[in-house]
């Protein structure tokens, strides 16, 4: 397995019109690389929203994708739980790659999403920790809001996402939540998690 990649800062920028390239954004809609493979609700059986792609490093194009279950279903009943990472509520895959087998995936290239389209500039990180390190990071390592979650081997880290200070989106991961997203990167199936205060 090649060495981690260097932590990067994240900083959103709305943009303008779609975005139509193989790079990390959130919101819009995503940019396919294989065959269209919209993951769907377990509970629901409809499709999950689309939060964002991440562009994972190395000389082949590949993308990493992120969605997560409304946080409610159409009858406004009980509220679906989307911080298991094998529960079947949302899901994180790259292509080229596979989606897990918890979750059943549709053919559809667009759908739900959490918002317009927001370019990510990248910045190296700083240096600078603090013990309330729970900022929206790409690699590294986590800064976990409770204990150590992490599904281990052959899983490695590839972003947190901090829902309370600085995400483009109103996403649901609890009180003042942080997600955590995983990636097996031979398979190309992942893991995501959230934990909240």
């Amino acid at each position: 397995m090649p060495s981690a990649p260097v932590r990067q800062s994240l900083r959103f920028v709305e943009s303008d019109e779609p975005i139509l390239e193989p790079v990390t954004k959130f919101g819009g809609q995503p940019v396919w690389l294989r065959a269209p493979a919209w993951p769907l609700s377990e509970s629901l059986g409809r499709p999950m929203r689309f939060l964002g792609q991440i562009r994972l490093p190395g000389e082949q194009v590949r993308l990493a994708y992120l969605f997560l279950t409304e946080d409610y279903p159409e009858d406004d009943q009980d509220v679906v739980d989307t911080f298991e990472p094998d529960g079947g509520e949302n899901a994180f895959f790259a292509q080229p790659g596979e989606p897990a087998e918890f979750y059943q995936v549709a053919s559809i290239a667009k759908g739900p999403t959490f918002g317009p389209d927001h370019r990510v500039e990248l910045t190296p990180f700083d240096g600078e920790v603090n013990v309330d390190d729970f900022a929206t990071r790409l690699f590294g390592s986590p800064q976990w809001l409770q204990g150590d979650e992490a599904p281990g081997a052959p899983f490695r880290f590839i972003g947190q996402f901090d829902s309370a200070t600085d995400f483009p989106f109103e996403v649901n991961f609890g009180d003042a939540g942080v997600g955590y997203a995983f990636l097996d990167e031979e398979t190309g199936q992942g893991r995501f998690l959230w934990q909240c205060s």
